[in-house]
């Protein structure tokens, strides 16, 4: 078996740990940091993703600098979503 190939069964049976791990935390008692334990194991999925399967990590200079930009856009965007539902006044 060649080093890419290797690399790629590596990285599918990664993605099937961090599936199992999130089913885990799903049935598992962590109150309120359940959602942020899933979101960053999402995360860690998504960075495996584009890494190896994008091959983002064959790229250089521009490519890498607009995928890191994109990434943080998006965390820019989640972390005001969720600064907005923790701080609104659920009045019914």
């Amino acid at each position: 078996m060649g080093r890419e190939a290797r690399l790629l069964v590596a990285v599918w049976v990664a993605l099937l740990a961090l599936l199992a791990s999130t089913v885990a935390v799903t049935f598992a008692p962590f109150g309120p940091i359940k959602p942020v334990i899933n979101l960053l194991i999402a995360a860690a999925k998504a960075g495996l993703i584009v890494w190896v399967y994008m091959h983002l990590r064959e790229q250089r200079g521009l490519n890498r600098i607009a995928a890191l930009a994109a990434a943080a856009w998006l965390m820019i965007l989640v972390t005001m979503t969720l600064i907005d539902i923790t701080t609104r006044g659920w009045r019914i």
